[in-house]
């Protein structure tokens, strides 16, 4: 039965309502604080703070657009007298965020030309049809994919696969059950895969590169492309394997043999892709190319002086390329059009910028620092500290955009390390990896709400499922950090 009239106009009512009071209450909070000072601060570092205030309340209550949100340094920082517009601006275009726009304009035209598509079912073709071996091979194909598209689109792209995979063995097998259990299954790797898969490269999820940013900024320690794949590559397929035990193995064990009317299906759906045609090859030798760069790139700079070549003038090389190479089809026209960026998470650029500025400011002020040496009062050192970091990573971005989280948390653990004279990555890259691994609740990431809607799981489904992954998570990535992490970047220097 269709809602009401009445119902839905006061569902508009509640949530206008609430945004309303979020603005508000945001406002509030930043203007007491002005007004207070609790801190005692100077009046440019106390203004600093309370614009932070209420960027960060309006993230969390997501009373406007984040992106929005983000633009606000632009307005009242030069107004607050705190900076001038171009220094307040400048972060905008800090170089990782070309990086992840050529990272962006890339994926796009893999999924344009369905590259993406024929890449995840010959995976899913390749480890077989029965049960274990589906969820195998979406979880490979997901985690694959994210590593160099946004995790959204990867799940966007591999759940109308899962749905029809599903749907033919709903129509062949009878037992309840077992159905049930793949389906739980599917639906979770997809979502928790694309998580996971994506913490491998810097482009492969947001938080990743708004934590490169910082290190940039502030410590001027540039992560390179393969140098980050070095080091989480391994981490990320330790926990793809993980999720894949704990889900078949324990807590929805699959019993269905090989289905030959689900590989038909598989086939079929390579079937009307038909041979690799003119564009999808061109985009692959683009994307090929551009991968290749990024891993060679030192052997290329270290042979020879006449091109220096970095990270994100490779990413734009690619991109670029993109809208030079015609398609070869009868139209031949480019493999990508502007008009084709409209469908480009544009504001995911802006609230780098955004987030940039205001660390810039925080760091600036030395409230980050203070802060940093006040919590680091309460705490101390060693692998404990790595561990609550990392859980507290977790479990906030399970209520917390994972950008807005490291944008806020980088420059704190920062100054955390460095009262306590402990390692800054260790902790940095505990709180970034973290913040990727959101599992328990559909708002914790895109991912999760998009296959929390299919409406074929129940929210225990992903609050236990995802618990458990969270506590693996958070066990796997401060082992990593404290035990690994200071060894692996000693090898890779």
């Amino acid at each position: 039965m269709k809602p009401s009239f009445f119902y839905l106009h006061r569902h508009r009512m509640n949530k206008s309502t609430k945004r309303i009071i979020a603005l508000i209450a945001g406002l509030a909070l930043a203007l007491l604080f002005s007004f207070l000072n609790p801190f005692g601060l100077d009046a440019k570092a106390a203004n600093v703070a309370a614009v932070a205030i209420l960027m960060i309340s309006w993230w969390v209550t997501e009373a406007l657009p984040m992106p929005v949100v983000a633009l606000l340094p632009l307005i009242l920082f030069p107004i607050l007298g705190v900076a001038k517009i171009d220094e307040a601006a400048a972060p905008y275009a800090n170089p990782v965020i070309f990086l992840f726009l050529g990272g962006f304009l890339i994926g796009l035209a893999i999924e344009k030309w369905n590259l993406h598509r024929r890449i995840a079912l010959n995976i899913v073709n390749k480890t077989g049809t029965s049960g274990n071996h589906i969820v195998l091979g979406f979880i490979i194909a997901t985690g694959f994919l994210s590593m160099w598209l946004s995790n959204t689109a990867t799940t966007m792209m591999m759940y109308p696969i899962a749905m029809s995979v599903i749907q033919v063995m709903e129509g062949n097998i009878s037992d309840s059950k077992q159905l049930r259990h793949l389906s739980v299954c599917l639906l979770l790797s997809i979502a928790y895969a694309s998580n996971f898969g994506g913490i491998s490269t810097i482009i492969g999820t947001p938080p990743n590169v708004a934590y490169v940013a910082f290190l940039e900024k502030n410590d001027g320690y540039a992560f390179e492309f393969v140098d980050w794949m070095k080091l989480c590559a391994p981490l990320s397929i330790f926990l793809l394997g993980c999720l894949y035990v704990v889900m078949t193995k324990f807590l929805y064990p699959i019993k269905l043999q090989h289905s030959e009317d689900t590989r038909n299906v598989i086939r079929s759906e390579m079937e009307k892709l038909g041979k690799l045609c003119k564009a999808e090859a061109r985009v692959l030798a683009v994307f090929a190319t551009t991968a290749i760069l990024w891993i060679t790139r030192d052997v290329i700079n270290n042979i020879q002086s006449v091109i220096r070549l970095d990270d994100t003038a490779i990413a734009v090389f690619g991109a670029v390329l993109l809208f030079l190479l015609r398609s070869g089809n009868k139209e031949n026209k480019p493999l990508l059009e502007w008009q084709d960026t409209q469908k480009m998470a544009w504001g995911i650029l802006l609230l780098f910028g955004g987030g940039i500025s205001l660390a810039d400011q925080l760091g600036k002020a030395g409230i980050i620092e203070s802060l940093g040496t006040w919590i680091a009062g309460f705490a101390t050192g060693g692998i404990l500290l790595v561990l609550i970091v990392t859980l507290v990573s977790i479990f906030v971005s399970e209520v917390m955009s994972n950008v807005a989280q490291v944008i806020v948390f980088a420059p704190v653990v920062a100054g955390m390390a460095k009262a306590l004279n402990i390692d800054a990555l260790q902790l940095g890259m505990a709180m970034t990896l973290g913040a990727s691994c959101a599992s328990m609740l559909p708002m914790g990431t895109p991912p999760n709400a998009i296959v929390f809607a299919s409406g074929r799981l129940k929210l225990k489904h992903m609050t236990t499922t995802g618990f458990i992954m969270n506590i693996i998570s958070a066990i796997s990535i401060t082992l990593f950090c404290w035990y690994l992490l200071p060894a692996l970047v000693k090898a890779i220097q």
